[in-house]
């Protein structure tokens, strides 16, 4: 089951990305056999020889992981500030929102929490790095890091403020944990901007 925690208050209200975050890239470690590495090169080796997979196949599908980036779940998002059917269904189902834009709906339960005035949520996985990686590529460095995974449960304010958002002590803070079986996306309020797009959307609608 997922594991979320609501922390209601503290401190002032601010938003901005420009300060940069603490947060620098880790190592590569292509180097270093991992017990993990080791068993899941033993486990390769053994599908490849029993012909259940090739290696051929490994390769490509490596590939395709490596080359996702964020460009799915931005359309997705896009969509929902100017569709208001679409938003409706992509927070009650997020896996059938995504087929419905002809996506793949991912091998998990997708949860999609919207931002708002009164909540802000955060997203992390408290045991590894589970990510909707179908719709937003490899997760960064930063969310993988144990200093992340272990701080945003119990002072998600703080870590916030590290990445150059502050939020208003009336502002309720929603940590979500993903689950093996289970990832989130994030969904903001309308901007002005988006509400800008959705008048014009249904101007274009309207004159079909």
């Amino acid at each position: 089951m997922p594991h979320d925690h609501d922390h209601p208050h503290d401190h002032d209200h601010r938003h901005g990305h420009a300060q940069p975050h603490r947060h620098p890239p880790r190592p590569d470690q292509d180097d270093t056999i991992t017990q993990w590495r080791a068993m899941e090169i033993a486990v390769r080796g053994l599908l490849i020889e029993k012909g259940i997979l090739s290696a051929e196949e490994v390769r490509r599908q490596v590939e395709d992981m490596d080359n996702r980036t964020p460009q799915q779940g931005a359309r997705v998002v896009a969509r929902a500030w100017t569709d208001p059917e679409f938003r409706k269904l992509l927070l009650s189902d997020g896996n059938a929102a995504c087929e419905a834009l002809g996506m793949e709906g991912g091998p998990y339960k997708l949860v999609v929490v919207e931002n708002t005035d009164q909540v802000h949520n955060v997203i992390v996985c408290t045991l590894c790095s589970c990510y909707p990686r179908w719709l937003l590529g490899l997760p960064p460095d930063w969310y993988k890091s144990r200093n992340y995974r272990s701080r945003a449960i119990n002072e998600p304010r703080e870590v916030l403020k590290e990445f150059g958002t502050t939020i208003a002590r009336d502002v309720t803070v929603r940590v979500h944990d993903s689950t093996a079986d289970m990832r989130y996306l994030l969904e903001s309020t309308f901007t002005a901007e988006a509400q800008r797009r959705r008048g014009n959307a249904e101007k274009t609608k309207r004159s079909r």
